[in-house]
């Protein structure tokens, strides 16, 4: 594979993100890299695509470098790699927030679920009592999802509030389990629902697509592809593009 792709994020304080733009932009495209990048006062949310030695140079510069001075220590960050480039330019932008849910509870940096590992994760969702929600969009749950999984039947992530107000209660909903494609929206949501007096919440730490990387097909509770952002549409297991996956069955 020519191209390597570096999904991440952190969820940081992150007062100066303005002036973090245009560095950014700059180190991004003498790297070539393409892709997208989000920054917020609430931390950074990117994919970025390029050649090996310039993606692994990215991410020593995004947790070690003098630009963030070590605040993105945390990052969250998951390898895939791409036959052709899966982006066409590269741009850095800067959002209210690095995804959208749009209540100030939601805040991850003060509360976040309980974390889950891949390799724990079928025994989770196959407890008693456990309910199992997909915080993703109708038509990346159309391409694929966990079993047993609950489809909120959103447009969009910031329809998420209404779908926990009318269907979650605190009372009857004492164990929630919630998975997303990288982990990032699953950090909002898990806040937002603590916010709310639901005491018991987990999500999937890495999302489904370190889910994919890491779970033998043969023991995986997922079923269909995963949905991604960019001219690649899916990714199955071991991370393999949809198009490969077809082309090996022929």
């Amino acid at each position: 594979m020519p191209y390597k792709v570096a999904a991440f994020y952190q969820f940081a304080a992150l007062p100066d993100f303005r002036d973090l733009r245009e560095p950014l932009r700059m180190m991004c495209a003498g790297l070539e890299l393409k892709g997208s990048v989000l920054l917020a006062r609430e931390g950074i949310n990117g994919t970025l695509a390029g050649d090996a030695e310039a993606i692994d140079e990215l991410t020593r510069q995004l947790r070690d470098g003098p630009l963030f001075g070590g605040r993105l220590d945390n990052l969250e960050l998951k390898f895939s790699s791409a036959a052709a480039m899966p982006f066409q330019r590269l741009k850095v932008r800067l959002k209210k927030e690095i995804v959208t849910l749009g209540d100030t509870r939601a805040d991850p940096t003060r509360q976040v679920g309980i974390y889950v590992d891949p390799a724990d994760w079928n025994d989770l969702i196959a407890t008693p009592d456990t309910i199992l929600i997909d915080t993703r969009n109708a038509f990346e749950i159309a391409m694929g999802t966990f079993e047993g999984a609950v489809d909120p039947g959103i447009q969009s992530f910031g329809q998420f509030k209404e779908f926990a107000a009318h269907h979650l209660d605190p009372a009857r909903h004492r164990r929630i389990a919630m998975f997303c494609t990288g982990g990032i929206r699953c950090e909002k949501a898990s806040a937002y629902l603590l916010a709310r007096g639901f005491s018991e919440v987990y999500h999937l730490k890495g999302g489904i697509l370190k889910y994919l990387e890491g779970v033998p097909e043969a023991e995986s509770r997922w079923r269909g592809e995963c949905f991604v952002f960019d001219d690649r549409v899916a990714l199955g297991h071991g991370l393999r593009e949809r198009g490969m996956e077809q082309d090996s069955d022929e």
